[in-house]
Formats: C-alpha cells, sequence, structure tokens
C-alpha cells in the first residue's frame, strides 16, 4: 500500500517480546541513542496455557515485570514519548491489568514519576456475552459448536482480544503509559503508528513482524528488541544489539509465527495481506519491507475463557533396567493396566472419576506418538505419573496406592523386584486444579470499545481521574 505521501515516518521501540522476560539496558541506551517516537510491547498471551487466565495470575515474577518496568518508564519520563503495554499480566483479565498497574504507579512513586496512565479493561461478564450469544453475535471457530450459557458459566475469566482503536482514543487522551487488557500482539504495536496517520498496511505488518522483539532477527538470542519505522511507502526493521542483524528471511518468516497462513492474517476490523509484500536488505542490520495491503472487514473480536477441572498428583520415577528400556511399549501398558485396577479395587466407587497418564520422557513424551521402527533403546528414561481425580485428596491417595508398583512393578513375571529411582520424597506431587480453555470464538461488535472500558489514573496530579 503507497500510503499517504504527505505522511513522514514514525519509529516505535518493541524493547522485548514480553514484559517481564527481561529488557536489556544496553538496548534501551541504543534505542534512546537512535531515537524513536513510542515504546511499545505485549506482556502475554495464551502461549503458557489456560490457567493464567482462568486464575488471572502472570507466569512472570513481579520482581521480572518490576525490573523491566523500571528502565521502561526511565525510558518513556526521559524521551517524552507514550509506553504501552497490551495484555498485561499475561492473560489480560482485569485483575491482571490491575497488578500490573500497580506496579507501574510502584515505580513512579520510586522513581519520582508523574505519567498520566491508561488502563483498557477488556474482560467480559458473563451476562453481557449471553447477550450477545442470544442475538447471534457469537460465532464458533473450528473445531468448536455453538456456545451455550453453561459453557459461559464456567469460565473463571472471560476476554475479548481488542484492537488498536482503545489504545489510540487513550493516546488521542494524552496517555503517557497505557496498561491495556487482552489484545492482539500486533495492534499493540500498530496502535500508535495508526494514529500518527501511518499506511495501515505497513503499520499492521511492521506490528506482526515485530511483535516478538528480537524473534524477527538472525540471531534472537543475541538481544531482546528491535525497532520498527514506517513511512508513507513501507516500514525498515532493524535490531538494537550492535551485533545483531535483521535478514529478508528473518522478516519475512515472522508471518509464520501463530498464524496458518503466511500471507494473510486476521485481525479485529480487518485482514492483513502481505501476498505482494516486497522484502529488501536494505544494509548488513535493516530490512525494508514495501507492498502490504489492508483489507477492512466488519468488527470482531476473539474471545478466550478458561475454567476450572479436576485436581492432579504426579509421581517420577527414573529407570535404567535394560529389560524395560529394551520393551517400553509394554512397560507403558502394563503398568497403565495395574495402576488402574490398583486404584479401583482399592478405592472402589469412591474413586469417581479419574484417570492415570505414563508419559515416558526420553521416549515419546514430548511428541505422544510411537517412536519409528527400530529406534534404538535409550540408556534411561523418565517416567511421569499423572494421576487425575476430582479432588485433590481423591489424587493424593491414588498417588500413594500405586506407590509400591510404580516403585517396584517387574515387567516380567518370575524375575527379582526391581527398584525404579524415585528422585523426590514424599514421592506424590499434588500438582492442584487443572485449567482449560473453554471458548474458541469470535463475537461481532457494534464499535472497537463496545467490550472495552478505559479507566484513567493522573498522578500528575496524585490522584484517579474519572474514567
Amino acid at each position: 500500500m503507497a500510503g499517504d505521501a504527505q505522511f513522514g515516518s514514525v519509529s516505535v521501540f518493541v524493547p522485548v517480546g514480553q514484559l517481564g522476560a527481561g529488557v536489556r539496558a544496553d538496548e534501551v541506551s541504543a534505542a534512546l541513542d537512535h531515537g524513536f517516537d513510542a515504546i511499545a510491547m505485549d506482556a502475554g498471551s495464551t502461549d503458557s496455557g489456560a490457567a493464567y487466565l482462568a486464575t488471572a495470575s502472570s507466569k512472570n515474577s513481579r520482581d521480572a515485570v518490576k525490573a523491566d518496568l523500571v528502565l521502561l518508564m526511565a525510558a518513556q519520563h526521559t524521551a517524552k514519548v507514550p509506553l504501552i503495554v497490551g495484555t498485561a499480566g499475561q492473560a489480560g483479565a482485569d485483575p491482571s491489568v490491575d497488578w500490573t498497574l500497580d506496579i507501574v504507579r510502584e515505580v513512579a512513586r520510586e522513581q519520582g514519576f508523574r505519567p498520566r496512565i491508561a488502563a483498557l479493561y477488556s474482560e467480559i461478564p458473563a451476562e453481557t456475552l449471553k447477550a450477545k450469544n442470544a442475538q447471534g453475535k457469537v460465532t464458533p471457530l473450528p473445531p468448536l459448536g455453538a456456545l451455550s450459557d453453561e459453557t459461559i458459566d464456567g469460565c473463571q475469566h472471560i476476554v475479548a482480544l481488542t484492537g488498536p482503536e482503545p489504545y489510540i482514543a487513550a493516546l488521542e487522551g494524552g496517555a503517557d503509559i497505557i496498561i491495556g487488557g487482552r489484545s492482539t500482539d500486533t495492534a499493540v504495536l500498530a496502535a500508535y503508528p495508526l494514529w500518527r496517520g501511518a499506511p495501515p498496511g505497513a503499520s499492521w505488518h511492521a506490528g506482526k513482524t515485530c511483535e516478538c522483539g528480537a524473534q524477527c532477527t538472525a540471531n534472537p538470542s543475541m538481544g531482546s528488541g528491535v525497532l520498527f519505522t514506517i513511512d508513507a511507502r513501507g516500514f525498515e526493521v532493524e535490531p538494537l544489539h550492535a551485533r545483531n542483524r535483521c535478514t529478508v528471511h528473518s522478516v519475512s518468516a515472522h508471518m509464520l509465527y501463530e498464524n496458518s497462513n503466511p500471507f494473510r492474517l486476521v485481525e479485529p476490523g480487518g485482514v492483513l495481506d502481505v501476498t505482494a509484500a516486497r522484502y529488501e536488505q536494505v544494509s548488513d542490520a535493516r530490512v525494508r519491507v514495501s507492498g502490504s495491503v489492508w483489507e477492512p472487514r466488519p468488527y470482531t473480536m476473539k474471545l478466550e475463557g478458561a475454567s476450572a477441572g479436576p485436581y492432579q498428583t504426579i509421581m517420577m520415577i527414573g529407570i535404567a533396567d535394560p529389560n524395560v528400556l529394551a520393551n517400553l511399549d509394554l512397560f507403558h501398558d502394563k503398568m497403565h493396566h495395574v495402576l488402574t485396577r490398583r486404584i479401583e479395587r482399592t478405592m472402589g466407587a469412591r474413586a469417581g472419576r479419574f484417570d492415570v497418564s505414563l508419559r515416558i520422557y526420553g521416549w515419546n513424551a514430548v511428541s505422544g506418538r510411537p517412536p519409528p521402527p527400530g529406534t534404538a533403546a535409550p540408556r534411561e528414561v523418565g517416567v511421569m505419573c499423572v494421576i487425575t481425580a476430582e479432588t485433590q485428596d481423591l489424587a493424593n491417595q491414588m498417588a500413594k496406592a500405586c506407590n509400591p508398583y510404580l516403585f517396584h512393578m517387574p515387567l516380567f513375571d518370575g524375575v527379582e523386584l526391581p527398584s525404579y529411582g524415585f528422585p523426590f520424597t514424599p514421592a506424590e506431587i499434588p500438582r492442584g486444579q487443572v485449567f482449560e480453555f473453554k471458548l474458541n470464538h469470535v463475537v461481532a461488535v457494534d464499535s472497537p470499545f463496545e467490550l472495552v472500558r478505559t479507566a484513567w489514573f493522573d498522578l500528575t496530579v496524585g490522584a484517579p481521574a474519572d474514567a
């Protein structure tokens, strides 16, 4: 897309792929030396599982998030540019936004900063979603079917993935720092350029390319951040680490990251089409991209919801017995049968619904598929036994009942009892509740702001402002 010939350029500093993952002070200094118009990044996603949405908690420690914010808020204060964070606190539920906001305010207090902060909340009350669903505004994505009220009620937290418009409104309102709830990663990075009038195709494509920071570089482990600059004809991206580089391959390949189609990316309100995009190596470290197109579509927002389920207890053993190692599939099937029967016989109907899973690390625990025929026996394996039951106490009792067999079960009759290696004592480790995603749907909205609430915290006057 050629864009507006009157548009100049904007530069956005993306310091890290996820707030709390480790911002580098040397890259912040390099970015300040270069100059930029905004700092933008996300703070989470669904990658790490449903627990973080269901419990509204972060997989990153508070100390790690605060350490990153100390560097970034100092850079924001120095450069006098907006600092934009999306999907706060890992999953972007309302308590996660508040958790991040609390850290921001703490850093501001300790460092003597007085920013104007906008907090964007995109958690949806169950009744609101039920009403949308009753109006036919909710559409399932494969493989799920129609959404039921029962499924909605079963979710601890439900969020809608926000587009760039609420961020743009916050920028228009004079926000120094924006802490957003669940948002698309791309929208968080595209918001500032779009606000400034940058071409939408380039803005969305730059956002997609840089959403994971240095992941779009040739050596992602070498740094954490990148800088992108958009002008009327496209955008350029470069790493912040002096010895790293972006290449045509590293930049173009990121369209495949978490996206099944390398040419089209669906976002709220449209589709990014990079079919005609051109990638050019303009320096050893910098790549230029042009030809990206934004196709407006009816506005929809992706829904995410997570629920709590049964409980688990795990046990682990290490095995170096050559007879077992030469017959691991047989060992798995026999052990699974023995443990299941043990629980049924000792606990009877009290066991309720339960499951026993054996995962043999060093054999096929990661893929779950049978190894190819002729695969050599490993030198040793670790076996994780996962017992799932309706309560934690039941799962614990089942593990205790299974302990002797997990310790000593022989593979063949008539041999001396083997001893497998427990790495911990007590052997049973309560893992807690199981969580799962329940929604894979989109909701049609009349406005990008319909499901988003904005609260202002104006520290320039030392008191919260009205939303």
